[in-house]
């Protein structure tokens, strides 16, 4: 079944879940390991990567957002505590929020760098939002990383939340 009901997430939407779960956390990990590997002439190359992927995130993010809001969601538990339900909505809601805010972060930082990050695998430009300016390139990039930190910390609660959901309330 493609469409969820109000019992179970369809097929759909547990691909988008995978995908972009995997896709985050590698993409979380590889920008990590590119911002901490020495200074070298392929540099750009591997920064280029981290960007395509990363306008593909934020395409998928949308395209899940979109395929959720026009889906029913299944019910959680009848017997889960409300301070349970407030926290499964406020934290899914952060999720989604902050890759967003991420992945623009990290557009924003691509259009204002003199070498941008549009080339989309040597394929054709994507469109930048921002223009070449080097404070802003530097401000975008700080906040780019900091809210990858906060995504990190935000995936950390989801995987204790499933944890617990799994081996204690089964």
């Amino acid at each position: 079944m493609i469409r969820n009901t109000t019992v179970s997430w369809g097929s759909l939407a547990r691909a988008f879940h995978w995908v972009l779960g995997i896709a985050i956390i590698a993409m979380l990990a590889y920008g990590w390991w590119m911002n901490h590997i020495p200074a070298r002439a392929d540099k750009f190359f591997y920064r280029s990567i981290h960007a395509d992927i990363g306008y593909l995130v934020l395409l998928f993010t949308v395209l899940r957002l979109l395929w959720r809001a026009v889906n029913p969601t299944p019910a959680l538990p009848a017997d889960m505590p409300s301070w349970q339900r407030i926290a499964a909505h406020v934290s899914h809601g952060a999720l989604y929020a902050v890759t967003v805010l991420v992945a623009m972060l990290g557009w924003a930082h691509s259009g204002s760098r003199a070498q941008d990050y549009s080339s989309f695998f040597g394929l054709f430009h994507v469109p930048q939002i921002t223009s070449p300016d080097k404070a802003a390139a530097d401000a975008y990039e700080g906040r780019h990383i900091f809210f990858a930190y906060v995504l990190l910390a935000l995936i950390v609660l989801h995987l204790v939340g499933v944890a617990y959901h799994h081996f204690v309330k089964r």
